[in-house]
């Protein structure tokens, strides 16, 4: 299953690698090194888009005591840092790399009202990047929870992403799991919470989207 964001994307790999195929099996017929190298990159190409815009289907238990991992990926900062947009005081942030070869669905991490939905432009810096969360292109969303209050999740472009699909409207309802976005071609995600909040995971672990909790109410 593929995610809706990546079909055009896809169609169109498939009409150039299938053109490149045939140009190579007619024109270079009789170098067949070259031939099968142009053939081979083209399916490995294609099969590299393919995986990027995968869309597994998630089962995810609601449960309004726990945060849940909103992408794939590592977890890459863990930290107490001034939130200045939104909150405007001190927050948990927790942040979550993903590379190219993890699925890159955003799904919502809580159950809420979707409060603030906000898209700033900006720069392509490395995702890990310290001032990638002020300095990038990204969205910020904030969603009101009776157990945790209002949680923020801030979807960041990377150094090779230049889209960011952003599904938070605000008044809407926010489901637990569901599809909130995607992020092509490389990004991170950055989660604030309310200081104190009892973490589940750790620094430099791998988490999966819609299903593992991240943190819970104390």
């Amino acid at each position: 299953m593929f995610h809706k964001e990546g079909h055009q994307i896809i169609l169109h790999t498939f009409l150039i690698v299938t053109v490149l195929v045939l140009i190579a099996e007619y024109q270079f017929a009789s170098l067949a090194i070259l031939k099968w190298g142009i053939q081979l990159l083209s399916l490995i190409a294609f099969v590299l888009v393919l995986q990027f815009f995968r869309n597994p289907k998630r089962s995810t238990p609601k449960n309004e005591a726990q945060i849940i991992a909103p992408v794939d990926g590592k977890v890459v900062i863990i930290e107490e840092v001034f939130e200045k947009e939104y909150f405007k005081e001190k927050r948990l942030q927790v942040s979550i790399f993903m590379s190219p070869l993890n699925v890159h669905v955003t799904r919502y991490p809580v159950c809420g009202k979707i409060v603030f939905s906000k898209y700033h432009p900006g720069k392509y810096l490395v995702a890990w990047h310290p001032k990638s969360s002020e300095l990038n292109e990204r969205t910020t969303i904030v969603v009101n929870t009776e157990s945790f209050g209002d949680i923020m999740y801030r979807q960041i472009a990377g150094a090779v992403a230049r889209r960011i699909v952003n599904y938070a409207e605000v008044g809407n309802e926010a489901q637990q799991g569901e599809d909130a976005g995607f992020i092509k071609f490389g990004s991170r995600v950055d989660l604030f919470l309310p200081l104190g909040t009892p973490l589940d995971i750790q620094l430099n672990q791998s988490v999966k989207g819609g299903v593992q909790p991240i943190a819970h109410k104390a």
